[in-house]
């Protein structure tokens, strides 16, 4: 069993932040203050922090022939919640960066992916891999 990651990030409003993660991705509300409010995102703890200025996408890189956003963050699910989740987002109208697909396909690494964005603009991955073991593969 994994050890739960934590991971703190800035948001530029608490109210869409929290519209945006308990009601799209599903997450339960933790601890919070007017600043700052935590979230299980799959068993993870992730701490939006009031940060107006701070959001959003800096960079992209290619990777694949996609230009993957720099900074991000996500999740590597099971398929079988992954293409759930894939299919909550869609039928939530959730804009997609970068549509769920298949990376690598095919090649070491091969995965399932999918990129959007919260309301702060930071941008978010969630991923599957078929073989775990590919996970580090090079």
């Amino acid at each position: 069993m994994l050890n739960p990651f934590h991971l703190a990030f800035p948001v530029s409003d608490l109210a869409s932040t929290r519209e945006f993660y308990l009601g799209v991705l599903g997450c339960t509300e933790g601890r919070s203050t007017d600043q700052w409010v935590d979230f299980d995102l799959f068993g993870h703890q992730i701490v939006a922090h009031l940060a107006p200025g701070q959001t959003g996408v800096r960079s992209t890189n290619d990777v694949d022939r996609d230009n993957v956003p720099v900074p991000h963050f996500g999740v590597i699910l099971p398929m079988d919640q992954w293409v759930a989740l894939a299919a909550d987002l869609s039928s939530k109208d959730v804009e997609f960066v970068i549509e769920p697909k298949i990376r690598f396909a095919g090649e070491v690494g091969e995965q399932a992916t999918m990129f959007f964005l919260d309301p702060s603009g930071n941008a978010l991955e969630f991923k599957s891999f078929a073989d775990l073991s590919q996970i580090f593969a090079k």
